[in-house]
């Protein structure tokens, strides 16, 4: 059972370490929120999509429905659009001084909303979830494909607070908002480059 233990922890870590759309929102909005507790709704939302998708991976169920050719074009699609406009609002965004004005770019509405569409409409990380997690867990059975699941949804919960608490700390030791601006302007490109990817992706499927 240790072996499963250590397995899923490396596998969820290795998925999740990466710099992406979803890790540099949640880092965002610990960052520009006034207070930490303000920024738990993006966390909650992140770590309950996770939770969600390696559920669906590990029961096998995601794998079926995107055998559908026609699902994955359209998966992919959305996503691409979600991301052009993400980038827009996020590059857009110009942090002030003013920690308040700051938190009005996000309203809790707008950080769960914004959090679903990062977790759910971004295919590469879909995928990711289903290839690597899903397949993974063909190798355990029982208790031990359960115990395989628990440990990886578990890392995407502590990831996801370490986040937030890290971008909680980078707000407040930079008040004048410059560092954020340029987060901004960096999580833009990252999200314009995935949705290229994703759209060339899209033509040679």
């Amino acid at each position: 059972m240790l072996g499963v233990i250590v397995h899923g922890f490396i596998l969820a870590l290795g998925l999740i370490l990466p710099l992406g759309v979803q890790n540099i929102f949640v880092f965002n909005q610990g960052a520009i929120q006034t207070r930490f507790i303000k920024a738990l709704p993006v966390i909650i939302t992140a770590s309950l999509c996770d939770t969600l998708l390696i559920s669906l991976a590990v029961m096998g169920v995601s794998v079926v429905v995107l055998e559908y050719e026609w699902f994955r074009s359209v998966l992919f699609v959305l996503g691409i659009c979600f991301l052009v406009y993400m980038g827009l609002v996020t590059w857009k965004s110009i942090p002030s001084g003013q920690a308040q004005e700051k938190a009005r770019l996000f309203t809790q509405k707008k950080q769960i909303v914004f959090a679903m569409s990062v977790s759910l409409l971004n295919p590469h990380a879909v995928l990711d979830t289903i290839g690597v997690i899903g397949t993974s867990s063909l190798h355990y059975s029982g208790s031990e494909k359960a115990v395989f699941a628990a440990v990886c949804i578990a890392v995407s919960w502590l990831w996801f607070l370490g986040l937030g608490i890290a971008g909680r700390a980078a707000g407040r030791m930079d008040p004048s908002g410059r560092l954020l601006s340029v987060l901004n302007r960096i999580s833009a490109l990252i999200m314009w480059g995935t949705a290229g990817y994703l759209g060339w992706s899209l033509t040679l499927s």
